[in-house]
């Protein structure tokens, strides 16, 4: 599973990265812990751009795979482990980053936590991407929506991505996860379109990697996914798109607030 997350999952594009230099005022060479950094890609755009980087991902496959992918770079260290549970034998960071992966951690542990490790003026920022469709193009599920229907039926996972400008309108807070309170300060929102091309065996290997497929029994999923497959080849012409917006979202620490003690 790590080797397919690797190769079918999306990056990051370079415009996020300018943009998270820009609003946080990184300097040269800062700290930055990565929070699930799975098997490398946004680790590998932060210490391009010479980023010390500490990446924490608690998966041990996705961890050995970011470390052989990340061997080329000196100034960074994959952990196995947990945030909740990390080591950081005292460490301070300019900047924390999470991408699709903050929703892993639990909220009630993780702000507060992710407050404690940063130095005085830091910066959080939560990367992510949102599947979207735009009106008059073919997209996946539409095309697909009975099969998923024929082989699991009455899904709550199944459904129509939403209009690139609807969500486009949707850029307060911290998104779906949990709002950290006043740990810290307003958000920064921006969004950059990004699209991938797959036939369709490349496509229902995407699908693989992506847990409301992976829940499924697997005399379940992959008929659906060969079927799903087919149908890429029949009526789209064996090319499909998975079109994203992808999404920074970034706040600075704020002062703890009167009253907090520190957890770590």
């Amino acid at each position: 599973m790590p080797e397919l997350y690797d190769r079918v999952r999306p990056g990051y594009p370079d415009t996020l990265f300018a943009d998270l230099f820009n609003v946080t005022g990184m300097g040269v060479g800062p700290r930055v812990l990565e929070v699930g950094c799975g098997t490398g890609q946004a680790t590998r755009s932060l210490a391009a751009l010479g980023c010390s980087v500490t990446a924490v991902e608690p998966g041990a496959g996705m961890a050995a795979l970011a470390r052989q992918r990340l061997a080329a770079f000196d100034d960074v260290t994959v952990e196995t482990s947990t945030f909740e549970e990390w080591d950081d034998r005292g460490a301070r960071f300019d900047v924390l980053v999470a991408a699709s992966a903050w929703h892993w951690v639990d909220p009630s542990t993780g702000w507060p936590r992710a407050h404690g490790v940063l130095r005085p003026g830091g910066w959080m920022a939560l990367l992510g991407h949102v599947v979207v469709r735009r009106p008059g193009e073919p997209e996946v599920y539409a095309e697909t929506a009975d099969l998923h229907e024929l082989f699991s039926p009455g899904n709550p996972d199944w459904g129509h991505p939403p209009p690139e400008d609807d969500v486009r309108g949707t850029d307060d807070g911290w998104g779906l996860v949990e709002d950290p309170g006043g740990l810290f300060g307003p958000t920064i929102v921006r969004w950059y379109p990004t699209v991938q091309w797959f036939d369709g065996d490349g496509f229902a290997d995407l699908l693989r990697s992506l847990s409301p497929y992976r829940r499924l029994d697997h005399d379940v999923r992959e008929p659906l996914l060969d079927a799903v497959a087919g149908r890429i080849r029949t009526r789209m012409g064996d090319r499909a798109a998975r079109r994203y917006l992808s999404v920074l979202r970034v706040g600075q620490r704020a002062e703890r607030a009167p009253g907090m003690t520190a957890t770590w």
